[in-house]
């Protein structure tokens, strides 16, 4: 179900980061669902500083392509399109009325993001990932908390419809614009899609029983306590303790992880750390662990759940109401602060006859992810509110 309505895509994170060589995050594997959604009837808009320009449709495509498909001089390419497309430029009354969309927060804690949109008369549309900075300031970096504050009352203030991907980040939304004294727009959650996975090789990666953490290494994802764990697994086990997996970039204010994973005698040979692995190779990687681990402290989402249920995995996860939302009662939850739990259900886990494991492949034997298709139709009901 589509509608006739023209688009514009804001792409200037994808742009900045693919430019910087920098790999995709889960904001960017959204943002490229949309343009593989609606790139065909959409032009591209790219903002740097207060540099901004629209690109005409024939360029927009080929911008589009290249986001999809990066080549490997994709910024030389892509600043030859942004420089014709900044010749062509294009007239702000071709753009009246269409729906813009911006997928990833990008750009919108400056002044000018909001009066740029105003002049030429989008509809804008929002997908709101989550309110973690203003929520939980203590797991982002300093200075977080109040531009993603600017970002959320511009979010309020401007959108004519908003996206998020729960229900439980909505409603978050919607307890912020009640402290800031705002009406909250038309709003629609629509729960995010895992990556169809190519079948995995028949060949284990490794030989011992693994468990697999999948995420940037940051604070809010705890990563410190399973490190604890893994010491006291083997200091118990020795040489029997499993494997931890840990898949993910190093990101900020980590030291004290990073700290353990560099300097700590105790858990070295029992930790593999990859900071990225190819969607073959994570299929691979989750289709032989003994569960995936999830024990964060706070979540939007959680895309890393639905990817490991996709996968028929086992998932142990913190007890949050957004993953009892996206996951109902197939995972085995625990408090993200309960050292002693994690450690329990791990070692139960690691046991070739474990039964709550048993139990839980059983439950997850019928699961069927979200998909893009059910993504899209929610938002599609959302953008007829918003044209008719």
């Amino acid at each position: 179900m589509k509608g006739n309505y023209p688009f514009l895509i804001d792409v200037s994170r994808l742009v900045g980061r693919l430019m910087k060589g920098r790999l995709p995050t889960g904001v960017d594997r959204v943002a490229l669902a949309y343009v593989s959604q609606y790139g065909e009837r959409s032009r591209a808009f790219v903002r740097d500083g207060r540099f901004h320009v629209v690109l005409t449709e024939k360029l927009s495509q080929t911008l589009f392509h290249l986001l999809l498909t990066p080549p490997v001089d994709f910024k030389a390419h892509a600043w030859r399109l942004i420089a014709q497309g900044a010749a062509a430029g294009i007239r702000q009354r071709d753009l009246s009325g269409s729906v813009f969309l911006n997928i990833g927060h990008s750009g919108l804690e400056y002044h000018r993001y909001p009066d740029l949109l105003r002049k030429m008369k989008v509809r804008p549309v929002f997908l709101v990932h989550d309110l973690i900075p203003i929520t939980h300031p203590e797991y982002c970096r300093p200075g977080e908390g109040e531009r993603h504050r600017i970002r959320m009352k511009t979010v309020l203030e401007l959108a004519q419809g908003v996206i998020t991907n729960s229900q439980a980040t909505l409603d978050e939304l919607a307890r912020f614009a009640d402290a800031q004294g705002i009406c909250l727009p038309p709003a629609q959650p629509a729960f995010l899609a895992p990556p169809v996975f190519p079948p995995p090789s028949a060949v284990r990666l490794v030989d011992r029983p693994y468990f697999v953490v999948l995420g940037t290494i940051e604070p809010r994802k705890n990563h410190l306590l399973l490190l604890q764990v893994w010491k006291r697994l083997v200091e118990q086990l020795g040489n029997r303790a499993p494997l931890l997996v840990l898949i993910g970039q190093r990101g900020w204010e980590c030291e004290n992880v990073v700290d353990l994973l560099e300097r700590c005698e105790a858990v070295k040979g029992h930790i593999i750390e990859h900071a990225s692995c190819s969607d073959s190779e994570l299929a691979n990687w989750l289709q032989y662990a003994q569960a995936l681990l999830f024990p964060s402290f706070v979540e939007g989402f959680g895309l890393p759940l639905v990817e490991a249920l996709a996968c028929g995995t086992p998932v142990i996860a913190s007890d949050l109401p957004v993953f009892h939302e996206i996951a109902g009662d197939l995972p085995d939850y625990c408090d993200p602060l309960d050292a002693l739990g994690w450690l329990g259900l791990i070692t139960d886990y690691s046991s070739s006859d474990s039964r709550k494991r048993t139990e839980q492949l059983q439950r997850i034997s019928g699961y069927h992810p979200p998909t893009w298709q059910d993504h899209f139709c929610k938002v599609e009901l959302l953008l007829q509110q918003l044209t008719h």
